[in-house]
């Protein structure tokens, strides 16, 4: 990862908890990793705790920042959260996945886009024979 990548990214986190706090939650985690993965910001919005992905781009080009979480990310990211809550005896909360877009414009204007309940993750089905 080139220093600037690695600067746009946390200067993403930044805002982004900025913009949660704002929101009105309260974070209780920042960076929260583990062997299967990593999750930006772990926060509570009242009695839901909210699981955050924060994608921050310098253009929309090639799509919206928020578009870079595919399923596969999403599945990453829903085995690191049953960690945090395995991990911490939470596992009867209710839970919520955002997402948080940092797009920075050529004018130097930075815009922030909180998507709450961005995505749901489906408990997995049985085999079908």
């Amino acid at each position: 990862m080139t220093v600037e990548r690695a600067r746009l990214g946390r200067d993403g986190e930044e805002r982004a908890e900025a913009e949660l706090v704002r929101a009105g939650l309260r974070i209780l985690a920042r960076r929260y990793r583990t062997r299967r993965g990593e999750i930006d910001l772990v926060a509570e919005d009242g009695d839901v705790l909210v699981f955050a992905e924060v994608k921050a781009r310098r253009t929309d080009r090639y799509g919206s920042p928020g578009e870079a979480v595919n399923w596969r990310k999403r599945r990453r990211i829903a085995g690191t959260a049953l960690a945090y809550l395995a991990e911490r005896s939470l596992l009867d909360r209710v839970c919520r996945f955002d997402v948080v877009e940092i797009l920075e414009e050529p004018s130097g204007e930075v815009r922030v886009t909180h998507h709450r309940d961005a995505f749901r993750i489906e408990a997995p089905r049985g085999r079908r024979r």
